[in-house]
């Protein structure tokens, strides 16, 4: 009977707080370009290691952009690149006169945020904006950014979009199904004001305000969250000045990991991060979502050895399933891709194996990152 009990309460709980970002999302509305012209200057730093398959990709993106060259610069910070980066990036440097590129002054267990401080420290505008060197920006992404910080002109940080540009193969497909699940908790917890989460690929900010909260100091021990833990600080700084940019026009696409080896040891890295957050809402979130997959996991395995669990095991992971849906159409709808129901359904039935494989193993091993190994 206990057992029962544990498995209806953490399923009631992950409803409702399913419920509560789907509502949040919904809070949060579409923002299109209303002016088209420049007002806000801004500074892309874009932290680099090893990317001469990415940097085209990226670089072309950048040309694209339908902004004034007068009014942003793009910062290439090097992080001790050992392939053809630099050479191939040089090409494009020297023919934008906009652009430049840099050495990564390591100071911290943190490459990243090195390379993100550096920039910082030689940059000329007040608006910093950072992507990584495996994206591709759209061609309205500062005007989208200019005209949201024109409206809102309080505003101290913005956080946008991101998502795969994917293969039609069920890794991509998987990848898509639980990266947006994690985009739309980010716009959910916007949409209710508790924001925890936010992306580096797409993120801005004010200079001013990055040095008011310290910048990085207090969590250069942590290889990642260069992202996570400076939004902690912008929102117990400026609670009323943290925003969400949830428009087409800002969405950044990256690409998925093409191995399953490559993705796990990714989403480690993403897993690491959550004991060091101060977030109660984004621990919340996350003991939940845990448990859920755990005993949607647990059911299933105990459901094929005991046949009178079966039908709880199926139902609790249906019910999950389509609870899940409603917020990942939402999602699948605003990128503008489609979700494949045989994927969903597919993908749905192997995630709880994936998130506590994820979780275990995140607790018990090592960051890799970059050919690099971090220590927690």
């Amino acid at each position: 009977m206990f057992y029962l009990f544990v498995l209806f309460f953490i399923s009631i709980l992950y409803f409702l707080l399913i419920i509560s970002l789907i509502y949040g999302f919904n809070r949060i509305p579409f923002f299109k370009i209303k002016k088209n012209r420049a007002i806000y200057f801004f500074t892309i730093i874009v932290p680099f290691r090893n990317e001469a398959e990415n940097i085209p990709l990226l670089a072309k993106s950048l040309l694209k952009m339908a902004y004034p060259k007068t009014y942003f610069e793009v910062l290439w910070v090097n992080d001790s690149s050992t392939d053809n980066s630099i050479p191939l990036l040089t090409e494009f440097i020297v023919k934008n006169a906009n652009w430049k590129l840099i050495d990564n002054q390591r100071k911290s267990n943190s490459p990243k945020k090195d390379a993100i401080q550096t920039a910082i420290e030689q940059s000329n505008y007040d608006y910093i904006l950072t992507t990584d060197a495996d994206c591709k920006v759209p061609s309205k992404w500062l005007q989208s950014f200019s005209n949201f910080m024109e409206v809102n002109k309080e505003v101290k940080m913005i956080a946008a979009p991101v998502s795969y540009a994917i293969n039609n193969n069920f890794l991509h497909q998987f990848q898509l199904l639980d990266f947006l699940s994690l985009i739309g908790t980010t716009i959910g917890s916007f949409g209710i004001n508790k924001p925890f989460m936010c992306n580096g690929a797409n993120l801005c900010y004010s200079k001013q305000a990055f040095y008011k909260v310290n910048g990085f100091e207090g969590n250069n021990n942590i290889a990642s969250g260069d992202d996570v833990f400076l939004l902690e600080k912008f929102k117990k700084h400026f609670p009323k000045q943290v925003g969400y940019l949830k428009s087409i026009d800002s969405l950044v696409v990256t690409k998925p990991e093409n191995t399953l080896k490559n993705l796990i040891n990714q989403r480690i890295r993403w897993a690491s991060k959550t004991s060091s957050t101060k977030s109660v809402f984004g621990k919340f979130i996350g003991i939940v979502v845990f448990l859920q997959n755990f005993i949607s996991l647990w059911s299933l395995i105990y459901g094929l050895w005991v046949a009178k669990y079966t039908f709880l095991a199926v139902l609790i992971l249906l019910s999950k399933l389509c609870v899940d849906y409603i917020l990942l159409k939402k999602m699948y709808q605003f990128t503008h891709q489609k979700l494949g129901l045989a994927y969903y359904i597919l993908g749905g039935f192997l995630y709880p194996f994936f998130v506590v494989f994820v979780v275990v193993k995140s607790v018990f091993t090592k960051v890799t990152w970059k050919g690099r190994t971090f220590y927690k």
